[in-house]
């Protein structure tokens, strides 16, 4: 198993891409029964002597006998019944317990648990050591969290944490569908870093070739090993969540998503908002990522078979796309007044350089390459497995560009004549 930290070491510092790459993670442990070493860990990393347990039922039964190791600690405890979806309630909740106190947080769990104490931790300037229960998502060392607030979801700038805990035994115990959703969502950083780079092209957005390439090697590496995804192995679920890291090591270092997550993961947002909306439970993350990347694939292929193009101005019908989002538009309207994305695009930009466009979206593997490698992890592969209907499927596809003030191939369809 590569020494993580080593690549931290070696990625920190002022980069080419003149963004000074840092991170808050001090330590990453990645091994068999690491988790008997926790307290330890903690101890080397100086954090608080009084610790805040958060986790659900689940995710704590999962981590077996992690307690043992913190004699000597303060406990005390937020145990969630089954926390499926990050709510600003419960970051709010968290922040409350730990305000004001000599308090680190120990984070039992995976994105649902993570998120709400990494933005928690980060206004409130605590320590936080992530504990993975499984490699379910790529999340665990980046610098934001996708929360819920009145019903929109959106990244909130929060914290790296300082620790990182995989403990190998947990994790090759974990659920076969968190297994496969942790794959489903590695696969769309191909989507991700494209978006990335086409953005870059025509916006002059900042794009690291080291932050990207490091996400690249990471989920091209995991590609390889989808056969392998699904079984009970200590050492192919250490080498996943390495690669899980990596990419939450490349959004660590460019403070934001870019990295990891593009168009799809967008869609995949708004999917969830409008089923929190209808009091449904969503999906895990990675099962709608991976549906979402797969046919993103597929439509960028297609948007990029000509050769050649003639661009237009964009032109969206606002009153069209606010009625849609009804109790959300607000938020939207927030992210496209007084100007919008794409209004540092001009046509000729598009039209002169979609020769480099059409190659940055074949520099990826094509939906085929990425469907065969999901099927062997056991993922879910379609709009119906996933269980939505295809009108609200493709009403995602065209209304998911205007939540996000971000430009990706995807919010240019409309540009592209």
């Amino acid at each position: 198993m590569e020494n993580l930290m080593e690549t931290v070491h070696k990625m920190s510092g002022v980069c080419e891409c003149g963004v000074d790459h840092k991170t808050a993670v001090k330590d990453i442990r990645i091994g068999s029964r690491i988790s008997e070493e926790l307290g330890d860990i903690l101890r080397a990393n100086e954090f608080a002597e009084r610790l805040l347990i958060v986790g659900d039922r689940k995710t704590v039964a999962a981590a077996g006998a992690f307690e043992k190791s913190l004699s000597g600690y303060r406990k005390e405890y937020h145990i969630f019944d089954d926390l499926r979806v990050a709510e600003m309630r419960h970051v709010e909740l968290i922040e409350e317990i730990i305000r004001g106190r000599d308090i680190s947080v120990l984070a039992i769990g995976t994105g649902s648990i993570h998120d709400p104490c990494r933005l928690a931790c980060a206004r409130q300037d605590k320590k936080l050591c992530l504990f993975a229960t499984a490699p379910s998502m790529d999340g665990f060392a980046s610098y934001s969290s996708p929360i819920v607030d009145q019903g929109f979801k959106q990244s909130y700038p929060a914290k790296s944490p300082e620790v990182i805990i995989g403990d190998t035994r947990i994790l090759a115990k974990s659920p076969v569908e968190l297994k496969s959703a942790g794959f489903g969502d590695m696969m769309a950083k191909y989507v991700g870093l494209c978006d990335w780079k086409i953005s870059s092209l025509l916006s002059g957005e900042i794009y690291c070739p080291k932050v990207a390439l490091l996400t690249r090697n990471a989920v091209d590496r995991l590609i390889n090993m989808a056969d392998k995804v699904t079984h009970e192995d200590e050492d192919t679920a250490g080498e996943i969540f390495a690669s899980l890291i990596k990419t939450g090591l490349g959004m660590s270092f460019t403070q934001n998503s870019r990295p990891a997550s593009g168009s799809e993961h967008i869609i995949a947002h708004l999917i969830e908002c409008l089923q929190l909306k209808d009091g449904i439970i969503p999906n895990y993350h990675g099962e709608d990522i991976g549906v979402c990347t797969l046919e993103m694939l597929e439509y960028y292929r297609k948007l990029t078979n000509p050769k050649t193009i003639h661009a237009k101005k964009e032109m969206v019908d606002w009153d069209d796309v606010y009625a849609f989002y009804g109790d959300m538009a607000d938020n939207v309207r927030i992210l496209n007044t007084p100007d919008t994305i794409t209004d540092q695009v001009t046509p000729e930009d598009l039209e002169k350089n979609w020769a480099e466009i059409r190659k940055i979206v074949r520099s990826v593997p094509s939906a085929e390459e990425c469907r065969a490698a999901m099927n062997k992890a056991k993922c879910k592969l379609t709009v119906e497995d996933i269980g939505k209907e295809p009108e609200f499927f493709q009403n995602c596809v065209k209304y998911s560009p205007y939540m996000r003030r971000r430009l990706t191939l995807l919010r240019l369809k409309d540009m592209i004549i």
